[in-house]
């Protein structure tokens, strides 16, 4: 059992004993502090709250909405919805801030507290850290009778819906007219309620969905990786549907099924989506350090510009902004509109990916035939606890000196074609290693060098 404090918010498993797991207590003294924080010197502030499908949702959205009431805070309550409608219905409400109750792709005992500004964006390091103060200290106070806050019950699906229909480089005519037939895996979440939705407003008539029951109980793993997708790919194909979809229980990542059954890459829903922007406005990308570096080929080859940021959804959009870039995510399946809102989108993507897709005229297999087919190694070296990890980056530095190297996260070094980025975690003395080449085999190779360069100077 576990719980991760960190400046952006907490997550946990549910249950157990205080501070050391996601008990009713923490999250009172972490939600408090949000709000004392948030809240300043201001007489009254409002906060948006919405939660994922997840088992302990509900027990959780009580005691978040409960704590804000206590403190005199009003409370704009979208229940279950989905991360980026939270994010936006923060702007669209004018509100002071927000809280998403998800833990994203972790397994159905997890659940977090996702912490917005009043941009409806993850609040920043300075904000986080006087955030994971106050729960510390417990230094928050709550609200005389006179001085509760209330609550207003509110669905803005539709609005984050209509925004999506609007936005000018989605083409509902265009994916109509193709007539689509979808499979959509909903791994028994918020997905369920909004993919559909978005799909029929989109003019696709034949929809098939996977795991429907919102009920939290994750018919699988509910990480949108290969190994948690066979189903969803089967039944693309025995359906004879054109493709499939697989969101996160938040519907904040994003991935595709193609019509034979083989998955198009959560690398490349980034990558693709990209394409269709960059086709009507140039200017920058921007990705993670461990996302595929087919989005700076692309971006080059069109005649845009790329950047790369270190892993993070907040980092990502602090460089989007930086450069003020078109687009940008992270190679996981989150998609960033920055003149939609700053913030991973599932169904913006679905809506900019099919508009793409329909506007090609190929099947999706073929379609995808258009990008790379570039391989990511993913490793972990486990390490004793006092092991000397800024040590270990400056020797495997120091070896590779002779090639470019970018150090704003960890340590990312390129080769001629290939490239691998080592990362420390913050919560345990494990070092991350990723490598791209265009075979597996390479880019195993290529990690398991680095992890023998490691273990030697370790």
């Amino acid at each position: 059992m576990a719980l991760i404090k960190s400046i952006s918010g907490i997550r946990g498993t549910i249950g157990n004993k205080p501070g050391d797991n996601l008990t009713p207590l923490d999250i009172v003294k972490f939600v408090a502090a949000f709000g004392t924080v948030i809240k300043g010197k201001k007489e009254r502030i409002r906060i948006v709250v919405g939660r994922d499908g997840r088992i302990s949702g509900p027990m959780v959205h009580q005691l978040v909405i409960s704590t804000l009431v206590g403190m005199g805070i009003d409370v704009i309550d979208l229940g279950l919805s989905t991360t980026p409608t939270v994010e936006m219905a923060v702007t669209a409400a004018a509100a002071d801030g927000g809280i998403i109750i998800t833990a994203s792709h972790n397994p159905r005992e997890w659940n977090a507290l996702k912490l917005l500004n009043e941009k409806g964006e993850f609040i920043d390091a300075m904000l986080g850290a006087q955030v994971l103060s106050l729960a510390q200290q417990e230094q928050f106070s709550f609200a005389s009778i006179d001085q509760l806050g209330t609550v207003a019950v509110a669905d803005y699906k539709e609005y984050h819906l209509d925004a999506i229909l609007q936005y000018p480089l989605v083409n509902a005519t265009q994916i109509a007219n193709k007539k689509y037939k979808v499979v959509v895996d909903a791994i028994n979440s918020s997905g369920a309620l909004y993919v559909p939705a978005l799909l029929q407003r989109l003019g696709v008539t034949e929809v098939i969905v996977l795991n429907q029951e919102v009920n939290g109980q994750f018919a699988h793993s509910p990480e949108p990786l290969p190994e948690n997708l066979q189903s969803l790919c089967q039944e693309v194909v025995r359906q004879g549907a054109d493709l499939g979809i697989a969101v996160d229980p938040d519907v904040d990542r994003l991935c595709f099924v193609n019509e034979d059954g083989t998955l198009f890459g959560e690398e490349y829903t980034l990558v693709a989506v990209a394409d269709h922007v960059l086709s009507h406005r140039l200017g920058y990308t921007v990705s993670n350090l461990s996302s595929t570096k087919s989005l700076k080929e692309l971006s080059l080859a069109k005649g845009g510009q790329y950047a790369s940021a270190a892993v993070g959804e907040v980092n990502v959009v602090a460089k989007m902004k930086e450069v003020q870039a078109v687009i940008g995510g992270e190679g996981n399946g989150g998609v960033i509109v920055p003149d939609f809102h700053y913030g991973r989108d599932a169904l913006i993507g679905i809506a900019l990916f099919m508009t793409h897709l329909a506007a090609s005229g190929k099947k999706c297999s073929e379609f995808r035939k258009k990008y790379p087919d570039y391989v990511i190694s993913k490793n972990k070296i486990e390490l004793h606890a006092g092991t000397d990890l800024a040590a270990i980056f400056a020797a495997i530095r120091a070896k590779y000196a002779d090639l470019p190297q970018h150090t704003e996260d960890g340590l990312k070094i390129e080769f001629e074609n290939d490239w691998v980025h080592l990362r420390s975690s913050n919560t345990e003395p494990i070092i991350r290693i990723y490598a791209e080449s265009d075979l597996e085999s390479k880019a195993a190779a290529l990690a398991q060098q680095l992890m023998r360069d490691i273990n030697e100077v370790s």
